[in-house]
């Protein structure tokens, strides 16, 4: 048993399957068989004398349920921790609506008794409770007498009572609606009802006889306070209307007394009042709980490490001071005195509401409810733990043997590690195996429909999809994602249930839609699942994906060789060269045998891109009208030169880049794609004014419509449809510019990609390298409006500019920005891109740790300068980096040896 668990006093469960709320336990002497009539409130003065406690009235337990029972208790166990008894129920009582909120007052004209007002959502009734004795105690009948009911024109939400404007030996109601009305009622008689200002959601609501003023949390998170007198002497806004119109609640808007924001939703509010010239109020908001002035004036706040369910203050012993009960969904209520924790203790349940009472001559009982019925009376105390550890067996120790064992378990830990890491992959593979099968052949039908593609038939392809599982799994989703503009005819497969040794294929087609090439032509199907167990038979859930490569004849066709373009770049090989009627079947025009080093490929989208092979030396040129398109060529000859040779059983073949990194073509796609984006925000933001002028054109010819007397209208029909017809055309430029911006995006994406291989082959770096230059130039599937492509690649560069490329530690001390945002020109990106490039070419080494910086000492390769690092270098070296870059639109090698290159005889 734990030290700070809760002492259980009593307790009792209630009902089954009923809800209950914080309005929903109410401890007072509702039958008025106390010595004395003055009840306690329990909003404001219980718990006062918690070791003083001068009450002597017995205190009941009323308790009201969403299913509309009422019940109330009197808990007298034998002993302590005794459940209820059949005695200790009072009364229980179905009202059938359902119960809100009980509360306890001076609820009737004409006398001073205690009566119980219940809040239903339509309805406030108010009871009377009294009780016959019997001859024995379990003979005692309790009943309740219906004494007046308000029918409530609005839906209910809560309630609080008071003395309203300071009247004496009675209790006024007042309800809050769903809608954000108050509703004041002068016990038997109705009095007003006034609307919030502003209101949008009810919240806690809570009156200060103090200060005679309702205080609430509206939706926009702000206590407010609203004096009674103010909304008492508030007049309608018609006073035309009749009275049962004005019961309904048309009033005019109410002036706040105050407001403080505190940021946060309310649960509860409570008043504490320490004497008659001050009082707190205490709100309890979401993470925090606030104790404020009368005024508004934050007296003292506390941050929650809980959730908090509910809570209770009352004046502490020590004088100035307030202590506060608060719940929390952790099981645990805490005592604070103002700010400090005094005491945390455990309860059995959530409690969702707390009281403080005097039970059978025990004062101080912390009376607690959940929401599912769990109602325990309890008290602080510990319980101190009589275990006692048993002696362990005293033996020598062989320290020789333990040293030895330990190796060994280190040794088998790290195995572990190092074969399948820190989660058993083998088992996770074994769950779901997915597998994917491209077709060799076109669809003798093709699939493709709303093509853009000029061409008279768009070729497609059949992919199929083979998932075979082991176990039992449900809750499978198959997606399958391909790079646009290439679209598929079903992207995505459910499936409910697969039963063990089961396997399931699903088929589509893919094909071209749009005008331009794809970056990829690589496919990937992620497979989402749950696999269940004994101890979660909804499933774990898991993830396992496949990829697919697609045929280069889907988005190409044989073309007509071209021997002059605009943009050339040159592979070189450590191999002879090979036959390209070899590497690529169906492409070659076979009709003249001295053209098998020559091959043309024509591009759906219009394009067309000319590959040549040297015949004497191990060299491979591709050219094209356009940087962009040479991505994909250039990728599909070494993925195929890499196979033919593997087949060969060559391991060793490798592939070589020496000609100048095409940067000045790249910073132009670049350059044009950021000038998309600004072209977008310009259109939407003329758009948006145009907006805000045809609205405003609008509400002008509304008012003259509506007019009584007929006025010209001044040319404002003219004036709409002429804002009509911008807002049209200007909506038509957004669409065609984001359409614009799409295609230049998947462009620049081919472009990265050809310019991450190049450095690769460049600067012959790793496969782990490759991947962190991936991440760094391709971190977005697409562009968004909130986040675009030049600021998160200049935040990734800039970040290895300053890390693993950095020349010295001042560079390693990180200065990035937080918060990315759209910059003014790529000047700085293109500036960042050259600046790796040139730390790459001087030896620098690309990996995740800072603390690697690799010595910069490698001679540069032919056709690179130095780049400018500073303002004086830039300076001084401008006219040598415009010597550089003049001539990067024919990228062919120029080597340092004497010698013609052979590609130069081919291209003629």
């Amino acid at each position: 048993m734990s030290l700070f668990k809760a002492r259980d006093w009593w307790s009792a469960v209630l009902g089954e399957k009923e809800e209950f709320d914080q309005g929903c336990l109410c401890l007072a002497d509702v039958d008025n068989t106390g010595n004395g009539q003055g009840k306690k409130k329990h909003r404001s003065l219980f718990l006062k004398a918690w070791t003083t406690c001068i009450i002597i009235s017995r205190d009941k337990i009323i308790v009201g349920s969403f299913m509309g029972y009422l019940r109330i208790f009197n808990p007298h166990p034998i002993k302590t921790g005794d459940g209820a008894q059949a005695e200790d129920l009072l009364l229980e009582v179905h009202l059938r609506d359902p119960i809100l909120q009980v509360e306890v007052g001076k609820f009737v004209s004409g006398t001073e008794m205690l009566h119980l007002a219940v809040l239903h959502s339509r309805k406030l009734c108010i009871y009377s409770v009294s009780g016959t004795l019997g001859n024995v105690e379990h003979g005692n009948q309790y009943q309740i007498k219906l004494m007046y009911e308000h029918n409530l024109q609005r839906t209910a939400c809560n309630m609080t009572y008071g003395p309203f404007g300071g009247v004496k030996g009675r209790d006024l109601i007042c309800i809050q609606s769903m809608d954000g009305m108050l509703m004041v009622f002068e016990q038997e008689s109705y009095a007003f009802g006034r609307f919030l200002p502003g209101s949008l959601l009810p919240g806690p609501l809570a009156y200060s006889s103090r200060t005679d003023s309702f205080i609430t949390v509206s939706s926009c998170q702000q206590v407010e306070s609203y004096k009674y007198q103010v909304l008492a002497f508030a007049t309608d806004a018609d006073k035309r209307q009749e009275t049962e119109q004005q019961k309904l609640g048309s009033g005019k808007r109410l002036v706040v007394d105050w407001t403080l924001n505190i940021g946060e939703q309310a649960l509860d509010i409570c008043i504490v009042s320490f004497n008659q010239s001050a009082s707190s109020v205490f709100v309890l908001g979401e993470r925090n709980f606030f104790c404020l002035k009368d005024n508004g004036q934050i007296r003292f706040m506390k941050k929650l490490d809980c959730s908090p369910s509910c809570f209770l203050p009352y004046c502490s012993v020590s004088e100035g001071t307030v202590n506060t009960l608060i719940g929390n969904h952790n099981n645990m209520l805490h005592i604070y005195q103002d700010v400090t924790l005094k005491w945390a203790t455990q309860l059995p349940h959530v409690p969702v509401a707390v009281r403080v009472g005097c039970l059978h001559d025990l004062k101080g009982v912390i009376v607690t409810l959940s929401d599912d019925g769990h109602l325990q009376c309890s008290y602080l105390g510990t319980d101190p733990s009589l275990f006692q550890a048993p002696k362990a067996e005293s033996r020598e120790l062989n320290y020789d043997e333990l040293d030895t064992e330990l190796k060994e378990l280190q040794k088998i830990i790290k195995d572990v590690n190092k074969s399948q890491g820190v989660w058993p992959m083998t088992e996770r593979e074994d769950d779901l195996k997915i597998s994917a099968m491209v077709s060799s052949n076109f669809d003798s039908v093709s699939q493709a429909t709303d093509v853009e593609v000029g061409t008279d038939l768009v070729p497609s392809v059949t992919v199929k999809i083979t998932l075979q599982n082991q176990v039992a799994l449900q809750k499978i989703k198959l997606s399958v994602y391909v790079q646009p503009p290439l679209v598929l005819t079903c992207d995505q497969f459910t499936f409910e249930f697969m039963a063990p040794e089961m396997t399931r294929t699903v088929g589509f087609s893919i094909y071209l839609k749009g005008s331009y090439t794809p970056p990829e032509l690589e496919g990937n199907a992620v497979v989402s699942y749950s696999r269940p167990t004994d101890r979660n038979p909804d499933g774990i859930p898991r993830v396992t994906q496949c990829k697919f490569r697609l045929p280069l004849k889907l988005v190409c066709l044989p073309g007509q060789p071209s021997k002059t373009a605009s943009h050339k770049l040159t592979i070189e090989t450590n191999k002879s060269p090979v036959s390209l009627l070899s590497l690529f079947p169906g492409f070659a025009s076979q009709s003249e045998d001295d053209q098998v080093n020559v091959m043309g490929f024509h591009f759906l989208g219009g394009s067309r891109v000319t590959l040549l092979a040297s015949k004497t030396s191990q060299r491979y040129r591709i050219q094209s009208e356009q940087f962009e398109d040479l991505w994909l060529i250039t990728n599909e000859l070494i993925i195929r030169l890499q196979e033919y040779f593997e087949k060969q059983g060559i391991k060793d073949f490798a592939c070589s880049f020496s000609g100048s990194m095409p940067l000045q073509e790249y910073f132009e796609l670049i350059d044009h794609h950021f000038e998309l984006r600004i072209n977008g925000e310009k259109l939407e933001e003329l758009l948006s004014e145009r907006a805000v002028q045809f609205r405003a054109i609008q509400r002008r010819l509304l008012t003259r419509f509506k007019d009584k007397t007929p006025a010209p209208l001044q040319h404002l029909d003219t004036l709409l449809d002429g804002t009509y017809k911008q807002v049209i055309a200007l909506a038509d430029a957004v669409e065609e510019n984001q359409d614009n911006l799409f295609q230049s995006f998947t462009r620049l994406k081919s472009a990265t990609h050809l310019v991450i291989l190049l450095i690769g082959l460049w600067q012959k770096l790793s496969a782990d390298q490759m991947a962190i230059l991936e991440a760094a130039f391709l971190p977005l599937q697409q562009d968004t409006p909130e986040l675009g492509w030049e600021e998160t690649v200049d935040a990734a560069i800039s970040h290895l500019l300053k890390t693993c490329l950095s020349k010295n530690s001042k560079e390693q001390a990180l200065n990035l920005s937080s918060q990315l945002s759209m910059p003014k020109d790529t000047s700085r990106l293109k500036k960042h891109i050259t600046l790796l490039c040139d730390r790459l070419a001087k030896g620098g080494r690309l990996c995740l740790s800072t603390d690697a910086v690799a010595p910069q000492t490698m001679v540069m390769p032919g056709g690179c300068a130095t780049i400018p690092e500073s303002d004086l270098e830039e300076r001084s070296m401008e006219q040598d980096s415009t010597e550089l870059f003049t001539n990067h639109k024919h990228l062919i090698v120029e080597t340092p040896r004497a010698e013609v290159s052979p590609l130069q005889g081919v291209s003629e």
